[in-house]
This record gives C-alpha cells, sequence and structure tokens, in this order.
C-alpha cells in the first residue's frame, strides 16, 4: 500500500537520519528499489519525473504497476510514489492518477506565484491525503527540460512556502542535478543552517545526491535534510553494468539476448547502489 511521504520524513528529521528518494524509469528500477527497501527494512519514495511518466505512458500506468507490484511482491515497508520537478498541471494529472505525494516546483516563478500556486496544490493534496514538497531556489543543472543556475534559497523566502503548510521543502544549497564539476565548490552549509533555523521542524530535501562525499552528506542530515533524491547515479551503473555485459559477448552466448537476462546485471548494480545509498543515509531498520 503506498503511503504520504509526510510520517516517515517526520520520523526521520526526528531521528537524525533521510529517506531516499530514487528516481524510476521502467519496470527494472522500480523492481530493484523496492526489493533493496524490503531487504533492508527501509522506508523509500519512488521519484517519478515529468518525463520518466510520459516515457512510461503516464502516471496512471505508472501508479498502477507500482500499486500491483507492491502486491505481488509482498513489500511492507511503507512506499511513497512521488513526482519529481512537477508542474502545476502535473501535480493535478498525479492527484488523479493516484500518486501518494507530489513536488509542485515553482522555484522559477516569482516568489509571490510560487506561493499562490504551493498554497493551491497544498490544499488539494491534503484533501486527498497526498502530502506535498516544494521548492525555493532552483537546483543547478537540467532535468527534463527544467534549467537552474543554482541559485541559494533565500531563507525568508522559505518560510514563507513552509508556513503555507508543506510537508518537505527542497532548498537550493549549490547542489545540482547530474555529475558534479571537477570545480564544484561544494554544498553552502551556512545557507542550510539558516533555513533549518527559520523553518524549524519542516524536513528538508537534498536534490543531487549523486557524487555528493559522505562527509556532506551527514553534515546535511544533521542541519535538518530528511530526503535525499538519488537518479544519476543509478543511471549510470546501470548503463556500466549493460556495457560491460555486451562488450563481454554475453548477449551472443545462448539466450542471452533475452532481455530478462540482458538487463539483469543492470538491475542488480541498482540494487547495489540504493543498498549503499540507504546505509549511507541511515534509513535501513527504520521502517
Amino acid at each position: 500500500m503506498l503511503v504520504s511521504a509526510k510520517e516517515m520524513l517526520d520520523k526521520a528529521k526526528a531521528g537524525h537520519y533521510a529517506v531516499g528518494h530514487f528516481n524510476i524509469n521502467n519496470l527494472e528500477w522500480t523492481k530493484s528499489i523496492l526489493s533493496v527497501a524490503q531487504e533492508m527494512n527501509s522506508p523509500v519514495i519512488l521519484g517519478v519525473s515529468e518525463g520518466a511518466g510520459k516515457y512510461m505512458t503516464g502516471y496512471k500506468t505508472v501508479a498502477a504497476m507500482v500499486k500491483a507490484m507492491l502486491e505481488e511482491m509482498g513489500i511492507t515497508v511503507p512506499v511513497a510514489l512521488h513526482l519529481d520537478h512537477g508542474s502545476y498541471e502535473g501535480c493535478k494529472k498525479c492527484i488523479e492518477a493516484g500518486f501518494s505525494s507530489i513536488m509542485f516546483d515553482g522555484s522559477h516563478f516569482s516568489i509571490e506565484e510560487n506561493i499562490e500556486k504551493t498554497k493551491e496544490l497544498v490544499a488539494l493534496a491534503h484533501a486527498n491525503g497526498m502530502s506535498l514538497e516544494a521548492e525555493v531556489g532552483s537546483i543547478g543543472g537540467e532535468e527534463d527540460g527544467v534549467v537552474g543556475a543554482g541559485e541559494f534559497a533565500d531563507p525568508n523566502e522559505c518560510k514563507m512556502i513552509a508556513d503555507l503548510g508543506v510537508d518537505f521543502l527542497a532548498a537550493g544549497i549549490g547542489n545540482i542535478h547530474g555529475k558534479y564539476p571537477a570545480n564544484w565548490p561544494g554544498l553552502n552549509f551556512d545557507v542550510l543552517a539558516k533555513v533549518q533555523e527559520k523553518t524549524g521542524n519542516l524536513p528538508l530535501v537534498l536534490h543531487g545526491g549523486t557524487g555528493i562525499p559522505a562527509d556532506m552528506i551527514q553534515k546535511a542530515i544533521n542541519l535538518g535534510v530528511s530526503k535525499i533524491n538519488v537518479n544519476t547515479e543509478c543511471q549510470l551503473a546501470f548503463a556500466d553494468a549493460t556495457r560491460k555485459y555486451i562488450e563481454a559477448g554475453k548477449d551472443l552466448e545462448g539466450k542471452g539476448f533475452d532481455p530478462r537476462k540482458l538487463l539483469a546485471p543492470g538491475a542488480e548494480a541498482i540494487k547495489a547502489t540504493v543498498r549503499e545509498k540507504i546505509e549511507l543515509f541511515g534509513s535501513a531498520n527504520k521502517a
């Protein structure tokens, strides 16, 4: 059964650990992530970008697949199905499709428009038993055509959004989507500390979790981060394992070309990545 992400993140905030948000792109991704979460007795958030939702033919398809997999796989840990960097229209579609959580990314609007739209979507989400994540200050890099320069969040604006009743908040602190460049200056913990001070017990979200050093992850968790998003690292692990399988000629041996065999090494690589992150984030045995 899908659940709102609110309770799991409130518990994470109080317990000083973080819940992993892992983006799903197809059945293999979803199955791998769910199996490791169950194995490690960890709550988990399945993130769906608007592009991935479209790729999988629509949000209703994604919701139906995830709900069926939870039942067929006997998943008992808390699982939230969450729209990642959703538009206003995308959020409404996911509410209708049966997601359990949504993110409205209004960071590219003026703060006034961000507040207006977030306030409306908070009411809609809560009326449907769903949690809502908002964003202040853009996340650097590009995801599904949304480009951010990585502006730092204004702590006062974070408080304005937090006061609308959002369940968790993504605040830009120098984090970016995709691979981090060699000259990346790191996370700005001064900004994070100020945001934490202004927003109190509200769980904070760290996007762009791929490639952030472990010590920075731990410091971010200590400063109130309760949800960490990972996507690129799973994609890279999947691609690397698949490449090695093909380069070794395994697809030419017997029925090695069967998609169930061809995609298996990549699926195992995703599992290894998710295990590593759950350990790092501290959410194992917290279900």
